[in-house]
């Protein structure tokens, strides 16, 4: 939908964003669906308005892991040199240490992941 005139000078940058747009949305709702946010499991079995709030949980969970993706060096290292830039795969060692390691800091939590430590207490640097 857009009220800019349909004309031959403009259809092809109106469909160029179009298509955009529309494989913006499909990379969300894709990762929303498959990378452990389980946005598609009815969480219907509650109060009123219970999936309401836990779809809202989701998305900003969501949100909060974009800014960590664009905003921290350690983070996007992390990709890159453990995963060779497979999210999925990222997740999945987070999700290990969280399960094994008592977490202080964020950068002592990647360092951790970058450098292969094993299970225990992830450093913590006190200055």
């Amino acid at each position: 939908m857009t009220d800019i005139p349909v004309t031959e000078k403009t259809i092809e940058a109106l469909m160029k964003g179009g298509r955009c747009r529309w494989h913006i949305e499909n990379q969300t709702f894709n990762t929303l669906k498959k990378q452990d946010y389980h946005l598609e499991h009815n969480y219907g079995h509650g109060k009123q308005h219970l999936a309401t709030n836990l779809a809202y949980l989701t998305v900003l969970a969501f949100l909060l892991d974009q800014l960590q993706q664009l905003g921290s060096p350690e983070f996007q290292k992390a990709l890159k040199e453990r995963t060779r830039g497979v999210m999925t795969h990222l997740w999945e060692l987070m999700k290990g240490y969280f399960q094994t390691w008592l977490i202080i800091s964020w950068e002592g939590f990647f360092d951790a992941i970058i450098n292969r430590a094993v299970a225990g207490v992830v450093p913590y640097d006190s200055s």
